[in-house]
């Protein structure tokens, strides 16, 4: 296995380590305190990567790990797990609306802008945020659908996010 990198991380040392999975192989990233910083898929858009920056750990990953395997298996709704990603204000409103989003259901852009207070016009910045989340699979990204029930955008690929709904029972079929 090669080690992904990247001149764009964080100067601290923090860890990192892979999962095989469904989606390929996830890049899991940590802050020093074991708070989870970003999940990557291969190929993703504005995907992370580990880098000279940060060290290979396994442990710190145990949990996130465990939820993870249980998740694809069809055992697990919600993750248990702490977050931390960097992002501005807006960013985070509009991620933690995600967090509310059941297993097994979408939502629509639009009333995850109407969740955070931004106005219609504002349903651009809304899906610029949710495609800059950095925890996919995590924080249900892959459960915002367009408001016709289209399957529209997601950094992993839309081929990730059908198998992510379906995982779940929650593509809309049409």
């Amino acid at each position: 296995m090669t080690t992904p990198t990247t001149a764009s991380l964080p100067t601290t040392e923090s860890p990192w380590t892979t999962l095989d999975s469904p989606l390929g192989e996830l890049l899991l990233t940590a802050d020093e305190d074991g708070a989870l910083t970003s999940l990557s898929v291969p190929g993703q858009k504005g995907g992370r990567s580990a880098g000279p920056a940060r060290r290979r750990a396994d442990e710190p990953f145990r949990a996130a790990r465990e939820q993870l395997v249980a998740y694809f298996a069809g055992e697990l709704t919600a993750f248990r797990l702490p977050l931390r990603p960097a992002g501005t204000d807006f960013r985070r409103r509009v991620w933690d609306a995600l967090d509310a989003v059941p297993y097994g259901t979408t939502t629509t852009y639009g009333r995850i802008a109407a969740e955070v207070g931004a106005s219609r016009a504002a349903v651009r910045a809304v899906g610029g945020a949710i495609g800059a989340n950095p925890l996919l699979v995590l924080r249900p990204c892959h459960r915002v659908i367009g408001a016709d029930g289209s399957l529209t955008g997601y950094a992993g690929g839309l081929d990730r996010k059908t198998f992510l709904l379906d995982l779940e029972g929650a593509r809309p079929h049409g």
